[in-house]
């Protein structure tokens, strides 16, 4: 049940993080994460009644659940704004498996801290993690040629997008150290101290004023989203918070660097739409990459 709840973890993820990508370039990183976490702690307030409550927040523990909470929360508020940017600024076939290499990080942290795996899931993991980066690096090859076809090879045109692509890799690659930190962190202190969904509801609280505060201190605008790009971040918020319930569920079930690495699997669903809604080629790199990927799956669920 773990492996499944981290492939559907996965599909959430990639489903709201390609969505995401037209957000971020309709109203703003800080605005899209903003409204994404408040409707997202929204729904969950109204979910959580149905299921289980708010676990130790609300059983007399004491501070200390509140605690985990609040650093995760801060952690997340980090990681959602670089990987938002890179959204905004980058490609998107390119950030998001970059974004999803954080289990590397979860991965080596969980072994010191522990845990072991057998030997077909530890290659399993490698020839997942393989994948992202072949995807990640089939589309990085095959863009200069796009740019080229297009007529794009002109220093005044070709270098602002090179440069904004460069900074859109740069906020992918933090996004993936603040992500493999926090997931691992979540797995094995987080969780445990709060329980699974009410650790995504402080999160999220925690997220939805460190995202406010940010932008009042920025003096950016607060405004409600235009009426067209309303739905978007309301589906955003539903699926990655879908996501964070199910990846977090998963930990409880399944060991914590596999489920991390299966999550990760969200770049990979990113790159598909991109290839089915965006008529974006998928060069025979990123294939052999999925091929790697799927390979990896098998080998983690034995």
């Amino acid at each position: 049940m773990g492996i499944l709840l981290g492939l559907l973890t996965a599909l959430s993820w990639g489903s709201a993080d390609f969505l995401a990508r037209f957000a971020t370039r309709r109203i703003g990183t800080l605005r899209a994460t903003l409204y994404m976490q408040i409707v997202g702690f929204v729904l969950l307030t109204a979910a959580l009644p149905f299921l289980g409550g708010w676990g130790h927040l609300a059983d007399g523990s004491g501070f200390r659940p509140w605690a985990w909470g609040i650093f995760g929360g801060a952690l997340n508020t980090f990681a959602t704004l670089a990987i938002y940017r890179s959204f905004e600024i980058g490609k998107m076939a390119v950030v998001a498996p970059l974004s999803a290499s954080y289990p590397v990080l979860t991965l080596l942290l969980s072994i010191l801290t522990g845990e072991r795996l057998t030997a077909a899931r530890a290659a399993g993991i490698v020839c997942t993690l393989l994948g992202a980066v072949l995807v990640a690096r089939g589309e990085t090859s095959g863009s200069t040629a796009e740019d080229a076809a297009a007529g794009n090879s002109t220093p005044d045109r070709s270098e602002p997008r090179a440069a904004l692509r460069r900074q859109g890799i740069a906020w992918a690659i933090t996004a993936a150290f603040a992500m493999g930190f926090m997931f691992w962190l979540i797995g094995i202190r987080i969780v445990p101290a709060i329980g699974a969904f009410p650790a995504v509801w402080l999160i999220r609280l925690v997220s939805g004023v460190l995202t406010f505060l940010v932008i009042v201190m920025l003096r950016e605008p607060t405004a409600l989203p235009a009426p067209g790009a309303r739905w978007l971040v309301a589906a955003v918020a539903l699926l990655d918070t879908a996501a964070y319930c199910l990846n977090n569920r998963g930990m409880q079930l399944e060991q914590v660097s596999v489920v991390s690495v299966l999550a990760s699997l969200y770049g990979a669903v990113t790159v598909a739409y991109a290839a089915i809604f965006l008529r974006e080629h998928a060069s025979r790199l990123q294939w052999l990459g999925i091929a790697a990927i799927f390979t990896g799956i098998l080998l983690i669920s034995h």
